[in-house]
């Protein structure tokens, strides 16, 4: 996604850096991230650690200073950064106060989120989603302002009909959002459910599953599973005579074990035919 959308909120920025309280900063209400993986936040916060927050947070002042205290803040941008810090236990945080209201910094929250294209399809559709009811966009709209086509935005929509457990069923066994989009072709949701642990049981791809929605849609009995192709296997041996002396090498290694191997080749014209003979005991 280009980053124009974002030139209105970077000239609200306040370009100075503040090291804010941690304790002062609380989390945005419309950050589009659900599920932060626990192995890349401790990988933040050791970069953290030995250099320092090389990218300031973005946040958004929601009650004036008092008594000569820090105000409190709202943050706009930087959601697994201020965890990181919170788990390094730092007082401070370097941040850029954004001069907007609440219906701009979950404008810009969204839109920051969704350009780092670092969040899975359930969680962009669920921010796009976000995006539209919280300021009544069209889908039109939308799209302009995230720089996409409307078919995304309505592809990204569609799958957010699914419920909460066939969605984590999705995330949790790796399918992909063409999956998804497949699924939704069927309306009754237990059947649907059925179908997806039909997928994940017998790991099938998008083609595969295409082709069993098609079946069961035209009225063919669910037991009819196109089978998924596996990986096809193929040695090709572009020597016979490099082939043949890894025989021989073999060969040789087993009779310096102590056991009285004998090997016969007899070149039978199209192929080589190979005898061995393996005395199950040493003599």
């Amino acid at each position: 996604m280009s980053n124009i959308n974002l030139i209105k909120a970077d000239e609200r920025r306040n370009s100075m850096i503040h090291n804010i309280p941690v304790r002062n900063i609380s989390p945005n209400p419309n950050q589009p991230r659900k599920d932060f993986d626990e192995r890349a936040l401790y990988g933040l916060m050791q970069s953290i650690k030995d250099y320092g927050v090389i990218q300031p947070l973005s946040v958004r002042i929601t009650s004036p200073m008092q008594n000569n205290l820090f105000p409190s803040y709202e943050l706009i941008a930087g959601e697994r950064r201020l965890r990181a810090v919170k788990l390094l236990s730092w007082e401070t945080v370097p941040c850029v106060i954004v001069n907007a209201d609440g219906q701009i910094s979950a404008e810009i929250a969204i839109i920051e989120n969704l350009q780092r294209e670092d969040l899975n399809f359930f969680e962009q559709a669920m921010a796009i989603k976000n995006l539209i009811e919280l300021f009544g966009y069209t889908q039109e709209q939308a799209a302009r302002r995230l720089s996409v086509s409307q078919s995304y935005i309505a592809n990204k929509i569609r799958i957010l009909k699914l419920s909460d457990y066939e969605i984590e069923l999705i995330i949790n066994n790796k399918l992909t959002e063409r999956h998804a989009r497949s699924f939704i072709r069927i309306n009754d949701e237990k059947e649907r459910r059925q179908i997806i642990e039909t997928v994940i049981k017998r790991s099938m791809n998008v083609s595969s599953t295409d082709k069993y929605i098609d079946k069961i849609l035209n009225g063919n009995p669910a037991e009819n599973i196109p089978e998924t192709p596996g990986p096809r296997r193929s040695f090709i041996v572009k020597d016979v005579r490099l082939f043949l002396n890894t025989i021989d090498k073999v060969v040789d290694t087993i009779a310096q074990s102590g056991i009285d191997v004998k090997s016969e080749k007899t070149d039978k014209g199209e192929y080589i035919e190979i005898y061995l003979n393996v005395p199950k005991k040493k003599t």
